[in-house]
């Protein structure tokens, strides 16, 4: 696993799910994590933690190469077929450990 930069406190790194090469040259991973008790995905930009949804968001108008997104300032945006395979994995762990996620982002991002 990568030396991983300005991971926040409490935060477990379990595992990495996805990982792009986006057209700035950065490489953009989302990890699933544990934090706060429940297992989230979290974006890293160049193995630096970027804040934002504990899993991918719909776009507000979607295209055939997007249809998510995670991180603020900046967003990543993601295929399908990368949200599907982010949100699977983070429903999964938190069934298979009798964890109900609560996603606080949206309430403290307004």
């Amino acid at each position: 696993m990568p030396e991983l930069i300005d991971v926040p406190r409490g935060m477990k790194v379990i595992k990495s799910i996805v990982v792009k090469r986006l057209q700035s040259g950065f490489f953009a991973e989302v990890f699933l994590v544990l934090n706060n008790s429940q297992y989230e995905a979290a974006l890293f930009l160049n193995d630096k933690y970027k804040p934002g949804p504990p899993v991918p968001y719909p776009l507000e108008t979607p295209t055939d190469l997007n249809s998510h997104w995670m991180g603020v300032r900046p967003s990543v945006g993601l295929s399908p077929e990368e949200a599907e395979r982010i949100i699977n994995e983070v429903e999964c762990e938190n069934s298979l450990h009798k964890k109900k996620m609560a996603d606080r982002w949206e309430r403290m991002s307004s």
